[in-house]
């Protein structure tokens, strides 16, 4: 077993209620979200709860040199690892609930796309709510946000989460399940944040 699935593997025993998934994302999925980040440019990408990396490699490989990629772990073990197999990624030690904050301090700017595999159906209403309202408050007008959500999810949160979405982008979409990966999962991909478009026509 890979280094980085006996890593994740054990983590997930001892604080399963941080993972939503019994496995890292797979290559299948992994390809699909990365292509979902802009590849003209030099873009601000910031990853939610990057765990040991299984994203990290696909959205590395997909920007250009000078673009800034930001990883937002809460997890310290995983940091551990995510510093000494990818050195190359800027990785912030801290809640995703504070995602404002540990932009801020790192001097993080507007961001251009937001990835996330967080269990977010496994949290609660309102810690949800308010990590997606500060998730679409960070990112500028064309900006676009991205999270996986398993198939095995439990389908009422899933609707609320998805209402969620759209309360906060002019523009959700789901895609078509990847089977291949464990468990199966979609993609959720939201553009538009409404603050942005609020913004564009007070200045227009």
């Amino acid at each position: 077993m890979p280094l980085g699935h006996r890593t994740f593997l054990r983590r997930a025993l001892r604080r399963p209620d941080l993972m939503g998934a019994p496995a890292p994302t797979g290559a299948a999925l992994a390809a699909e979200i990365a292509a979902v980040v802009p590849d003209v440019g030099t873009p601000t990408v910031v990853e939610l709860g990057a765990g040991t990396g299984a994203l990290s490699d696909a959205i590395h490989a997909r920007l250009a040199p000078g673009s800034r990629y930001v990883a937002v772990e809460v997890d310290a073990e995983f940091v551990a690892y995510l510093h000494r197999t990818r050195p190359w990624l800027e990785v912030l030690h801290g809640d995703a609930a504070d995602l404002t904050t540990l932009l801020a301090e790192a001097g993080v700017g507007t961001v251009d796309a937001i990835i996330s595999s967080l269990p977010w159906t496994l949290l609660p209403p309102t810690q949800r709510h308010s990590m997606l309202t500060a998730a679409a408050g960070t990112l500028g007008r064309d900006g676009v946000f991205a999270t996986i959500i398993t198939l095995t999810a439990i389908p009422d949160r899933v609707r609320d989460l998805v209402r969620c979405m759209e309360d906060r982008f002019i523009h959700v979409e789901a895609t078509a399940p990847v089977w291949r990966n464990l468990p199966p999962a979609r993609l959720y991909v939201c553009r538009g944040p409404r603050h942005a478009a609020l913004r564009a026509d007070e200045a227009s």
